[in-house]
């Protein structure tokens, strides 16, 4: 059984490899292995993960069962729209998706930001298992990443109402 906890910096280098599985799992056959190696590196780096540990505003989750983490959940309050959170992160270990980690994670994320009215996550267009995950716990769609984001990556954004 998994319990969701705040991550410290401890947990950085299971998260870093938790993030580096659950990528090339998720979206080696969207990008090849070569771009997901250049991203993770990139967006999952030890020095990246420390940045994300140390924000303000934000809540950075492991699910833990005393022997390994399962998933990881990261989310921060937007610093462009006003009462939105943004979804940056939520992974679960392939072994272990479809037992409710994900959904565990999830939950206690949704509890953390009280002033918030909102929440968004964008999502990869061929990742049907997430859009199918966010779908069920109640988001919408609300557009897409415009083609100059930064990332390079398309996404479908979708949000959900927070009840305070």
């Amino acid at each position: 059984m998994f319990f969701v906890r705040t991550a410290s910096e401890r947990d950085l280098e299971k998260v870093r490899a938790l993030l580096i599985e659950t990528w090339h799992a998720t979206y080696d056959t969207f990008y090849g292995v070569e771009k997901v190696n250049e991203l993770t590196e990139r967006w999952h780096s030890l020095p990246a993960l420390k940045a994300r540990l140390a924000r303000k505003n934000a809540e950075f989750l492991v699910a833990d069962d005393g022997r390994q983490l399962g998933g990881m959940g990261y989310a921060a309050m937007s610093d462009t729209q006003a009462k939105t959170v943004v979804l940056h992160q939520l992974y679960v270990l392939p072994k272990f998706q479809r037992q409710g980690v994900g959904r565990d994670i999830f939950a206690e994320l949704e509890t953390c930001f009280p002033d918030a009215e909102r929440m968004r996550v964008e999502v990869e267009p061929q990742n049907l298992h997430a859009l199918t995950f966010y779908r069920a716990h109640g988001f919408a769609e609300v557009g897409e990443t415009p083609v100059d984001d930064p990332s390079g990556l398309p996404a479908i954004a979708l949000e959900k109402p927070l009840l305070g």
